[in-house]
């Protein structure tokens, strides 16, 4: 075959290939055309989507839903072109798939009975008015001690120190040199001085029983408890009004109690409260507010109440940890909800209401007490009204950015 023959029949070759790949293109063109024209005719019947975003940032629009918002989140809620022209009540809508994704909870607010009591914590301490200074009432010294230390419990009358004051005994022979002149009231001026130098009635009835004069006086515990300080030792010289001792009485301590601010205005002095601690299981101890301090814990934000328990036998110990139980009782009925359903921004307290339409509108509410886990509604709330319980604070936000108005305090249906 010559060089002419082979081109012409590569030629020929090539034009039957380029015939049959054209007309294999046209039936497919064909048959796509078709289908297209039923695929097209289906999105028309279904909605359109504009755009697609993340619930967490509306404001942000994609064109895919499996874009990723600046949260990091993919773009998975549509935004369609029928919700853009039609008048919608006021709210945010959630799709039902979406409301599992986001943990949304629902609950209704309904009328119950909330425990006026509340629980709090404290320590149990010295009580500060039940406190004993022992001073000398004139100058001398520690002839004896009787082995105290600071931290002994002594009972009242115990012996502390005995001092021994020379003043004393040129006054009280004084006293009897004049008693027995026989005048009436020069014995009368001479017994004053005797008071006025620091001596008790009975130093000076033993004095004038015995007719021997006596420097040497016992000092003993006032009241009884609890040791703080101890300056008596044996050969130390005092000076009239110097501090020998102090004695802190346990015979009643109190309860420090940290309140929280909220439950501030539930307490009052002379209320009643029990303690328990840890160190007693089963026994309560019962007690009464006896203060409440008038400076606040800046860091705590807890108010301090002051109750004083009765301490029978010493068992309650300065520096026990202890947990109180204040007020108590049936406060009557009122409109409740989950307290983790409640929104304080600050300006204003607010809930997000869960419509029947599957939209949320935020509705401002004025709330009472708290216990339980539940808060009263005392306004902008009606009794079967259902409030978001969880995952509120995402519909919030969304309900901020897209400018869904707050339904005002008198808006409760």
């Amino acid at each position: 075959m010559t060089t002419e023959a082979i081109r012409a029949a590569r030629w020929r070759a090539a034009a039957i290939g380029a015939a049959l790949i054209a007309g294999a293109g046209g039936y497919w063109l064909g048959r796509s055309g078709d289908g297209g024209g039923t695929s097209g005719a289906a999105q028309g019947e279904a909605r359109k989507v504009l755009y697609w975003y993340d619930p967490m940032v509306p404001q942000e629009k994609y064109d895919s839903p499996d874009s990723l918002s600046s949260m990091g989140m993919k773009a998975s809620r549509p935004k369609y072109a029928d919700e853009a022209g039609a008048a919608a009540p006021p709210g945010v809508s959630i799709d039902p798939a979406a409301m599992q994704n986001l943990g949304i909870r629902i609950a209704t607010a309904e009328l119950g009975t909330l425990q006026s009591g509340f629980a709090a914590t404290g320590t149990i301490e010295f009580n500060q008015r039940d406190v004993a200074i022992v001073q000398a009432r004139s100058g001398g010294f520690v002839s004896r001690v009787y082995g105290r230390a600071p931290g002994d419990v002594i009972r009242a009358g115990a012996p502390i120190a005995d001092l021994l004051i020379p003043e004393w005994g040129g006054a009280q022979t004084e006293f009897l040199a004049v008693r027995k002149l026989g005048r009436p009231a020069l014995t009368l001026a001479a017994r004053q001085r005797l008071r006025l130098l620091g001596m008790s009635e009975s130093v000076i009835a033993q004095v004038e029983r015995s007719g021997r004069t006596n420097g040497t006086v016992t000092v003993a515990a006032p009241i009884g408890g609890v040791i703080q300080t101890l300056d008596a030792r044996r050969g130390v010289t005092l000076a009239q009004g110097q501090t020998l001792a102090e004695i802190n009485g346990i015979g009643t301590v109190w309860l420090n109690a940290a309140v929280p601010e909220a439950q501030a205005g539930q307490v009052r002095v002379g209320q009643r409260a029990t303690a328990t601690l840890a160190g007693f299981p089963g026994e309560t101890f019962g007690g009464r507010v006896i203060a409440i301090l008038p400076a606040a814990q800046a860091d705590s934000r807890t108010l301090t109440v002051r109750i004083e328990l009765a301490n029978r036998g010493g068992r309650l110990r300065p520096g026990m940890f202890a947990s109180v139980a204040l007020g108590g009782g049936d406060a009557g009925a009122a409109l409740l909800v989950p307290s983790e359903a409640v929104i304080r921004t600050g300006a204003r307290t607010i809930v997000m209401l869960a419509g029947k339409d599957g939209r949320y509108q935020p509705a401002e509410v004025r709330t009472g007490r708290e216990g339980g886990g539940r808060t009263e509604i005392v306004a902008g709330l009606a009794p079967g009204e259902k409030v978001v319980a969880s995952g509120q604070f995402l519909l919030d936000s969304e309900a901020s950015l897209t400018g869904v108005p707050v339904r005002p305090l008198g808006g409760a249906q």
